[in-house]
């Protein structure tokens, strides 16, 4: 199963087009975990958007609300789209698994884009978080509703998905210094059915 985790990259990349246009136009059930997480901040806050696709909704939406925004995605296309809807932001082809900025944030989002990672790099991702973010930084993610694997599809092509458990999560919050603010598993009222990881560091 792994090796589908080994094809998402280019998966989106594939896929960049379609899915940017079925994410613009789909319902974005989610916005409330994004105001609370833009509630948690200082109003001229630097964000790292780790996964953040072609930046709309959600980068647009930090950008509108005075944030500024370094966002990362493996997909060529998708970052350039962002380059072209906001120019005044930073925007860069990267791996989330070796990155290596060398600044500090005060939010880091991984939003629809950690959980298909593998149960292991998932694992090492909280390096990352810990390299990247401030000393009172916001974190918000998405997993699984179980520790587990699955694999999905979007447009006839299968789809990786991996969580660890929500035991395993806060475990990983706690030793690089977070505490969990909160947490909805299958959040179908505010969440569009995602499970919501927001937590802050200090």
């Amino acid at each position: 199963m792994h090796d589908l985790a080994n094809r998402i990259i280019d998966h989106y990349e594939r896929h960049a087009s379609a899915w940017d246009a079925d994410r613009r136009v789909a319902d974005w059930n989610e916005k409330p975990w994004h105001d609370r997480f833009i509630a948690a901040l200082p109003n001229d806050a630097r964000i790292l958007d780790v996964g953040c696709g072609a930046g709309s909704p959600v980068a647009g939406y930090m950008v509108a609300n005075g944030l500024r925004v370094v966002g990362i995605d493996s997909s060529p296309t998708l970052i350039s789209l962002c380059r072209d809807r906001m120019p005044d932001q930073e925007w860069m082809v990267r791996d989330m698994r070796s990155l290596q900025l060398g600044r500090r944030f005060d939010g880091v989002l991984a939003w629809d884009s950690f959980f298909h990672l593998t149960p292991d790099d998932q694992r090492r991702m909280f390096t990352v978080f810990d390299q990247h973010a401030a000393s009172s930084a916001v974190l918000m993610f998405n997993s699984g509703p179980a520790e587990g694997e699955a694999v999905g599809e979007y447009r006839g092509d299968p789809l990786y998905h991996a969580s660890l458990s929500a035991d395993e999560y806060r475990a990983l919050l706690h030793d690089i210094g977070f505490t969990v603010v909160a947490h909805v598993a299958d959040d179908w009222s505010t969440g569009g059915g995602r499970t919501v990881w927001l937590a802050r560091r200090g």
